[in-house]
């Protein structure tokens, strides 16, 4: 018995949740696998005008961490492209659903639909499930208990963007992260008494928050510190408008270039500031020290 859901799921944020939770559910229940079909890359980045702007969420590999931390046996990933998109509901129910799957229930959201036929309900798509042998299941649309409003993969893009991070947190369920690799940098934090590990995304189609300064959880070798992070152009000792994510670890001295870190966002600060000389950057660093040390202190420290 194959208990399956099909979408892209970017972020597995609290709107997608109801769903993946039924297939969890329906599979322990009917003593089977519970799948989610995802696809890669998404499909706006394909389809639209606006491709070469479009950020996501979460990277492939964070996307199946999540899905399989609530419960998902094993997540298909299916290459979409133009060639793709051009095929039937019944088509991708035949092909790759049925045959190379072996669907037997389909787990569908409130509004979800496939296939290349804009105008068919949901279901006319569950009756062509039903002619192919799986059996829908279709699941209420959630809405965030507090407002009442749709919960999207959009509106928590525009959160981040805008800078709020805590907003976005509550929307995902979990806090939002980034991940790459420590570069050479200009190496003035140090000379300042504030180094700062300079990240280069592994996944570069991350959407960055908005420029400022935010108390982070970074996570490095196993081990996890209280953190600050700067995303922005550095105004105050840089020339250009190279956009740049620096993290000063609280109490850490150790030479991590080349090794991978891990930030989760916990909440902005303050925006990102043109100081009038270096010594009123350095009195505000230590005030963004001291800030985020008492932020944190109340908070949990474990990563995903």
């Amino acid at each position: 018995m194959v208990v399956a859901t099909t979408g892209f799921f970017d972020g597995v944020h609290r709107g997608h949740l109801s769903v993946i939770e039924k297939v969890a559910s329906l599979s322990k229940e009917k003593q089977g696998r519970a799948v989610v079909v995802t696809f890669w890359p998404h499909p706006r980045a394909v389809l639209q005008q606006d491709a070469a702007r479009f950020r996501l969420l979460t990277s492939l590999q964070e996307k199946k961490d999540l899905l399989k931390g609530y419960g998902i046996d094993d997540v298909v990933v299916l290459k979409f492209d133009k060639e793709f998109a051009s095929q039937s509901t019944r088509q991708f129910f035949r092909d790759y659903l049925v045959k190379e799957i072996g669907v037997n229930l389909l787990v569908a959201g409130y509004d979800h639909r496939v296939g290349n036929d804009l105008s068919q309900t949901q279901e006319e798509m569950f009756e062509i499930a039903r002619h192919e042998g799986i059996t829908p299941v279709k699941i209420d649309e959630f809405r965030a208990a507090d407002s009442n409003s749709k919960v999207s993969s959009t509106k928590i893009r525009e959160l981040i963007s805008e800078g709020s991070i805590e907003m976005a947190n509550e929307l995902l369920a979990y806090r939002y992260g980034l991940q790459g690799v420590v570069v050479e940098g200009r190496r003035i934090g140090r000379t300042l008494g504030f180094p700062t590990a300079n990240m280069q995304l592994y996944e570069p189609l991350k959407v960055l928050p908005g420029d400022g300064v935010y108390a982070v959880w970074a996570g490095y070798g196993g081990r996890v510190f209280k953190g600050i992070t700067n995303i922005g152009t550095r105004p105050t000792i840089a020339n250009g408008n190279e956009r740049t994510i620096e993290t000063h670890i609280l109490d850490f001295d150790e030479d991590i270039y080349g090794l991978t870190l891990k930030i989760e966002l916990v909440s902005k600060m303050r925006n990102e500031t043109k100081f009038s000389s270096l010594g009123e950057l350095i009195d505000q660093l230590k005030l963004d020290r001291e800030l985020s040390h008492k932020f944190l202190s109340d908070k949990e420290i474990k990563l995903r």
